[in-house]
């Protein structure tokens, strides 16, 4: 009799975690490397679990993929490790009767973007392959977030082997996946897939574990597993501990039974305590042959609906909601954006005087950059709410990634779209080592690609954990070129690939070079996207040679150093030549693109106030001799 015959006619309880009881025995690094350095602790581990009542075990091999080796240098080392943590599990489990599964987890998480898809192909068939090797009972695949990694997974595995199939999905605290599809839907696809279990695991507790699946049926012809967590974890004295009782634990696997589930493990948190309570609360108890779902609370507001913003539902003499930032702008025969770095103390006033000398200046919005040079601002996003309501100018926001995880950049959007603020540009951000904190890190849990990505799904009315938002947001995405690098073509790859994220517009670096310009506009020219090109003022000869020798990402021509060079001694004929500069490099770029991006340097408002006005000035001078002409 097999394992599937087994779950035909019985509830079967599997172990708990591994991670967790290596991680109290005072281990913290690759947890799947000691299959091959320290495997009698593994096994001891093995045993430990069957010795409480498990009837499953699975391999430790959770993470022994090329991705996640590769942080410790050990991706040659995968078909060893898998190798090797099925032979211990088997050797656990020898003469015990129980069932050994050959783990395999998911590589991403909520980054949909952060593998490819065809590296975790070719990752995961080096793992298929190594653990079914060595003769294992069949396959676990479990902690998967993102839908389509999954279905690849299963499909590949299903083509190695006709061994049983557990494919097991984590979910937010919302019962909905990352792509908006509910549980039940998602464990119908992977039964037609092939998977013989399907179920849930990590992420949650029993209590949420069991409330989701209230609204799963039983499947045609799989079967319900769930490992859910020990509760949640909380951080203390430096460790990470699990909170839930073993006895808790016992009782809500007979509410899992109730639910249709007929395997029964742990994952994060859970020991073989947990194991132990679970065999004794589902001793002969039957699994349930039938099933009433229930709708969960507030489903029907769950599911993501296209409402009226918060613009769209003032009155009709306003603009249209759906008009964006970057549609305006584009719409128009020029545009001007202006950057004014928020201060870096709390005296606001020269900054706001900025403002108002920018906006009778014309300009189309005030950009303000994110903690530029990962040094301490006052918050932009704060800022901006005061430009907008107090001042009328529409503010763009820098978010960088550099200084919130995930969840602060979430959070970050969701404050924004709640306060109005639809402009925004997202940025990686300098490494924190630049800035004048020593010792603050840089998070980057997302790339400005990611950033990207978050902010589409934010249009669409989702988080990335599938929840929704309940409205959809309404951003205009932005995203920074930089046209100075050595090889443009690269550069513009590296353009179209943020296009294929989302980006709406683009924001160059300041550029110094009037060739470089056009030869800008050659290599965009196919892109449907605005292009705003960079322009910073110089104000010294000094401030020319620190912009184009330790500053990443601009440079100048010689005949520019030279210029400013020339004034080295003159403060006041230097800046006259730094603007000088800027109204020839506006010049060539009204020739070729309709958008300019005015930096505006060591808050001196004045010059930008004065370029903004040459570019409208310009623009109408170029406009009236096309009329001529024409």
């Amino acid at each position: 009799m097999g394992l599937l015959d087994e779950l035909r006619t019985r509830v079967i309880v599997a172990d708990g975690a591994m991670g967790t009881l290596l991680y109290l025995n005072g281990i913290d690094r690759c947890f799947e490397e000691l299959n091959l350095t320290r495997p009698e602790q593994v096994r001891q581990i093995h045993r430990a679990y069957l010795g409480a009542g498990a009837e499953v075990i699975q391999t430790n091999t959770y993470a022994a993929n090329d991705h996640k080796l590769k942080r410790y240098n050990l991706e040659y080392e995968l078909e060893s490790i898998n190798r090797a943590g099925a032979r211990l599990a088997r050797s656990a489990a020898e003469g015990t009767g129980a069932y050994v599964l050959g783990t395999i987890g998911g590589i991403r998480n909520t980054k949909p973007g952060e593998v490819s898809l065809g590296e975790i192909k070719r990752s995961n068939e080096r793992q298929i392959e190594a653990l079914l090797s060595e003769e294992v009972d069949g396959l676990l695949l479990e902690t998967f977030y993102d839908p389509e990694e999954l279905r690849a997974t299963l499909t590949l595995a299903r083509k190695k082997t006709d061994l049983p199939i557990v494919a097991q999905v984590s979910t937010q605290d919302s019962g909905y996946l990352q792509d908006g599809s509910t549980l039940a839907e998602m464990f119908a696809i992977l039964e037609g897939l092939g998977a013989d279990v399907v179920g849930l695991n990590c992420r949650l507790g029993p209590f949420h574990m069991n409330r989701y699946l209230k609204q799963v049926p039983l499947p045609k012809h799989a079967f319900l597993s769930a490992y859910p967590n020990a509760g949640l974890p909380e951080y203390n004295e430096g460790r990470i501990r699990y909170r839930s009782g073993a006895d808790y634990f016992g009782k809500s696997a007979l509410d899992l039974r109730d639910q249709g589930v007929r395997l029964i493990g742990g994952c994060c948190g859970t020991t073989p305590e947990h194991v132990a309570a679970m065999v004794e609360s589902v001793k002969g108890a039957a699994p349930i042959t039938e099933k009433i779902t229930e709708a969960l609370p507030g489903t029907e507001a769950q599911r993501i609906e296209i409402r009226e913003t918060v613009a769209e539902l003032a009155s009709a003499d306003a603009p249209p909601a759906e008009r964006l930032f970057h549609e305006i702008t584009a719409a128009k025969d020029h545009s001007v954006i202006v950057e004014l770095d928020p201060p870096r103390t709390l005296r606001t006033e020269g900054f706001f005087k900025g403002v108002q000398a920018l906006k009778e200046a014309g300009i189309d919005a005030l950009t303000l950059a994110d903690n530029s040079l990962a040094s301490p601002r006052i918050a932009n996003e704060s800022l901006a709410s005061v430009v907008k309501n107090k001042y009328g100018v529409k503010p763009l926001v820098h978010v960088a990634c550099r200084d919130r995880n995930m969840i602060g950049l979430q959070s970050h959007l969701m404050g924004l779209a709640a306060s109005g603020i639809n402009q925004m540009i997202a940025i990686t951000g300098d490494p924190s080592k630049v800035g004048d904190v020593p010792g603050a890190t840089s998070v980057y849990d997302y790339n400005s690609f990611d950033l990207i990505k978050l902010t589409k799904q934010f249009n669409e009315g989702r988080l990335p954990s599938g929840r929704s938002l309940g409205l959809r947001a309404n951003f205009s995405v932005g995203a920074a070129f930089d046209p100075n690098v050595r090889h443009l073509d690269k550069g513009v790859q590296r353009l179209e690939k943020k296009i294929a994220a989302g980006a709406d517009y683009f924001m160059t670096q300041p550029v110094y070079d009037e060739k470089r310009i056009e030869e800008l506009y050659h290599a965009t020219k196919h892109l449907k996207q605005q292009i705003f090109i960079g322009i910073m003022p110089l104000i010294s000869a000094q401030n020319a040679s620190f912009l184009h020798n330790e500053v990443p990402g601009i440079r100048l021509t010689d005949e520019v150093l030279g210029r400013m060079q020339r004034y080295e001694h003159d403060k006041e004929a230097a800046m006259q030549e730094g603007m000088n500069i800027s109204r020839s490099l506006i010049d060539v770029i009204l020739e070729y693109f309709s958008g300019v991006y005015i930096m505006t340097p060591f808050l001196r408002y004045e010059q930008s106030a004065e370029l903004t006005r040459y570019v409208h000035e310009a623009a109408a001078k170029r406009k009236g001799q096309n009329i001529q002409s024409g």
